[in-house]
């Protein structure tokens, strides 16, 4: 077993409404680097991503067996406290939704709902996490006014921001660039190239260029299975399967 893995995964095996979509994963994560999940529709990507904050407990029919830990916790277990979990490992999903709030009060809502009061702190808070997600210059002037102001890769970052407030140990991103321009992409890019060395990091991304880009770790997926998964150079370059070779080569999906 790896030492260094942030999230562990055994044998993983997961069904919504009967039907198989992840079939015995088996998955080290490491830790404080990006890993990218990989695989044309339909191959289970997002389905991943959810169980690792157990977001899929809210599909109807949806079932999971094997075991999935991050750090310390047993994420699949009934004893998990879900709440705690999604504190841990928090997620910015492809389209922003920023709450019709203010730039502050949308960062704010978390710590105060984590009983954080001080004004001094949430604006600690604020700074710090606007500045993580590489938002901070172009609105630390009106951070009083409405987020739904901000243009859409603003949104996103100031989504990704509200995660960084909660102090995860896990982001997850599930097509966070999939309605953005190239200029918010390569602005989300740059924000997760400096986060790797403080967070780990799970991106599904459908632009196999953005996952050679930005990753140190790469995982195909193809039908449900675990196809290959290792650094990211020997994915693009020199995979050891050749559906992994087709698929980043672009011959289907």
């Amino acid at each position: 077993m790896n030492r260094s893995a942030k999230i562990r995964i055994r044998n993983l095996n997961a069904d919504i409404g009967g039907a198989r979509v992840l079939k015995n994963i088996t998955l080290d994560v490491p830790a404080c680097s990006i890993t990218s999940v990989i695989g044309p529709a339909g191959s289970g990507k997002t389905v991943l991503l959810r169980t690792l904050n157990r977001l899929n407990d809210l599909l109807p029919g949806f079932s999971a067996s094997g075991e999935v830990r991050v750090d310390d916790i047993d994420v699949l277990s009934p004893e998990c406290d879900v709440v705690a979990l999604r504190r841990r490992v928090g997620m910015v999903f492809a389209l922003p939704v920023p709450l019709p709030l203010s730039i502050f009060d949308n960062l704010a809502y978390g710590p105060r709902l984590a009983g954080i009061r001080q004004r001094e702190r949430l604006y600690e808070i604020v700074e710090d996490s606007l500045k993580a997600a590489f938002l901070w210059e172009e609105v630390k002037d009106r951070l009083h006014t409405s987020a739904m102001r901000l243009s859409g890769g603003q949104q996103q970052r100031l989504c990704l921001a509200r995660v960084l407030a909660m102090a995860p140990d896990v982001v997850l991103l599930d097509e966070p660039c999939s309605g953005l321009d190239p200029i918010s992409t390569a602005r989300i890019e740059e924000a997760l190239t400096e986060l790797k060395s403080r967070y780990t990091i799970m991106l599904v991304t459908n632009n196999t260029k953005q996952a050679a880009r930005v990753s140190d770790t790469t995982v195909f997926l193809l039908m449900g299975e675990l196809v290959e998964t290792g650094p990211t150079d020997r994915i693009f370059i020199k995979p050891a399967d050749p559906r992994t070779d087709a698929y980043v080569m672009g011959k289907f999906g």
